[in-house]
């Protein structure tokens, strides 16, 4: 599971998630990315079941890249404890995604399986999710059939 190997302060404080991503929200390694649609704080064993789902659907085919880290920490108090005494002990740690934040990126494989993979991959996220392209690949439109081009309008 990804977590960090030191951190400046053992407990954080929680912050918000207000805003839109800017750091992060183009895709920079491969073709395909998954784009975060909400805020949230995607814990270790989110991101880590999402890339697994990918990897299998993939059948080691492609390159992916994760584009988030878990490097906040979450405190948790032990059960039935009384109140005060300090703040809880670090329990897991989160990733703060803001909307528009990449979170995966697939390179060397087929839109569709691309798609398939991150609709597998979205469903262990606790977030609305959106398949992206790089610049100058096209994403197929879910809008019914494919019209006719200029050219091919004229010779009908």
């Amino acid at each position: 599971m990804l977590m960090p190997k030191r951190l400046k302060h053992r407990k954080f404080q929680r912050g918000r998630m207000t805003g839109v991503a800017y750091a992060g929200s183009s895709v920079a390694f491969g073709d395909y990315a998954l784009q975060a649609q909400e805020p949230a704080l995607m814990t270790a064993r989110q991101i880590e079941a999402a890339r697994r789902a990918i990897v299998h659907h993939l059948r080691r085919g492609g390159k992916v890249w994760i584009r988030v880290f878990p490097d906040k920490p979450i405190t948790r108090k032990a059960a039935e404890t009384r109140m005060g005494s300090g703040k809880g002990a670090p329990d897991h740690w989160v990733a703060v995604v803001k909307p528009g934040r990449i979170l995966y990126e697939i390179s060397g494989v087929e839109l569709a399986l691309a798609k398939e993979a991150f609709r597998l991959a979205s469903h262990k996220l606790p977030i609305r999710t959106r398949v992206v392209a790089r610049e100058g690949i096209e994403l197929a439109s879910r809008t019914g059939p494919p019209t006719p081009e200029a050219g091919e309008a004229a010779h009908a």
